[in-house]
């Protein structure tokens, strides 16, 4: 079953890159238009970069669900295959561990219950908190940050998922790559 949601999560993620990246080519291109006319719109740079944003960590934690990640293999490679698939669920731990982390930090950083129980009061928030997050605009595009910071709690969720599905899985990890790559 965890499998399964790692699947479409994954899925979702991909496909929301992928629209993400039609959105930042889409974006750049709208500046070049615009400033070579002379009517240069400066929100655009600056929903360029939060889209490019947003598409690369998505993108990041469906590499984790199809194993394609970025990694260094010259010690792996050397290893026996018993070895090697030891390797890879010490890789799929350290990852889940990394995951675990992020989710804490984000829920230190975000402080729902907190931001809930002072009912959304931004303000009453920061008073109690010290914490600025739900305050701050962007620059310019005028939106609170907050939404935009939504992209690491969403990406920490994603690794979370998909590296417990890899710790639970116990068949070997190159079945999955070879099912990716063809």
């Amino acid at each position: 079953m965890l499998h399964k949601i790692s699947v479409k999560w994954a899925q979702v993620e991909m496909t929301a890159s992928a629209v993400l990246a039609v959105g930042v080519t889409l974006l750049i291109l709208l500046n070049v238009v615009t400033r070579s006319t002379n009517n240069a719109l400066f929100w655009v740079d600056e929903a360029a970069i939060y889209t490019m944003v947003w598409m690369t960590f998505l993108g990041a934690s469906a590499a984790i669900h199809y194993r394609q990640q970025v990694a260094i293999t010259i010690v792996t490679d050397l290893l026996p295959s018993s070895l090697q698939r030891g390797a890879a669920k010490l890789v799929d731990l350290a990852i889940f561990v990394f995951a675990c982390a992020m989710l804490y930090f984000c829920w230190r950083w975000y402080l729902p219950l907190d931001i809930a129980g002072m009912g959304f009061d931004a303000m009453a928030f920061q008073g109690a908190t010290f914490n600025f997050i739900y305050a701050e605009p962007t620059s310019t595009i005028g939106i609170p940050k907050w939404i935009i910071w939504l992209v690491m709690p969403l990406f920490s969720l994603g690794i979370f998922i998909h590296a417990l599905a890899h710790l639970l899985d116990f068949s070997a990890p190159e079945a999955e790559q070879t099912a990716v790559s063809t």
